[in-house]
């Protein structure tokens, strides 16, 4: 589905996701998070454009984001593909930390939802040794069930009553995203899905060397660090979005051809 509020980007395997770069997105999380707009941020890998092509709720979650970025290579390659040359991968480790920094200067507060207890004591310690001037509103992780009515809502009014203005929420594919959808309107701030973000970020899982994430390979180190978790999505995933980005392209240029 293609958004109708005059986006910049194309469908990839029937999700639409932004065109956009660094600066850009930064500077319009970043206004939307000044204001404490309601809004939600979904970074897309080939595992998430897989999911949706097979799951209508979970596309319909992702065609009503504010923003669908490119996490993964092979997104951003469909969208290179697909007439944006230029575009970057734009994941979610990586945003978090350069928003965390430029929070720092900014004044801006943040809000952390999900992963573990041990887990958010590494990481708000992290960032904080890393950003010194990095407000923290609070640190919740939810327990690994549905949440009742009322603790819902105490998660609500306390992250409201933080005055965050932005949420970053790693709670794993499709599960952030379902919740982010279902808390626009509800919780006044930003939130951005980033998946394992706060693992790597406080060193409860290795991350990838820079180089293997320039070329692309960040899906192989994660699959050999945890293969007994990954194995399906990398393997099985990975070749049904290239069988699939393969059968879109070639549409396209028979189309083209014609």
């Amino acid at each position: 589905m293609i958004p109708s509020d005059g986006r910049t980007g194309a469908a990839v395997l029937g999700t639409f996701v932004d065109a956009l770069d660094w600066d850009e997105v930064l500077a319009r999380i970043g206004s939307w998070a000044a204001s404490r707009e309601s809004r939600y941020v979904c970074i897309s890998n080939a595992h998430s454009v897989v999911t949706a092509s097979r799951d209508s709720k979970f596309q319909s979650v992702l065609s009503q984001a504010d923003l669908v970025m490119a996490d993964g290579a092979p997104v951003a390659w469909m969208l290179r593909r697909l007439g944006f040359p230029m575009q970057q991968r734009i994941n979610g480790p990586d945003l978090m930390w350069r928003y965390c920094e430029e929070a720092s200067h900014s004044g801006q507060l943040i809000y952390l939802f999900g992963s573990t207890p041990e887990t958010m004591g590494r990481l708000t310690a992290r960032l904080v040794a890393a950003f010194p001037g990095l407000r923290i509103g609070g640190a919740w992780s939810p327990p690994f069930r549905p949440l009742t009515m009322q603790e819902d809502a105490q998660c609500v009014t306390a992250i409201n009553a933080s005055g965050a203005h932005m949420v970053f929420v790693s709670l794993g594919c499709p599960k952030q995203e379902h919740w982010m959808a279902e808390h626009r309107g509800q919780i006044h701030a930003v939130m951005i899905g980033v998946g394992a973000a706060f693992d790597f970020h406080s060193g409860a899982i290795p991350r990838a060397p820079r180089w293997m994430q320039d070329v692309g390979l960040e899906w192989m180190h994660r699959l050999i660090s945890e293969p007994w978790r990954l194995w399906k999505r990398y393997l099985i995933t990975n070749t049904v979005f290239v069988l699939k980005a393969a059968l879109q392209l070639s549409r396209l240029w028979i189309l083209g051809s014609r």
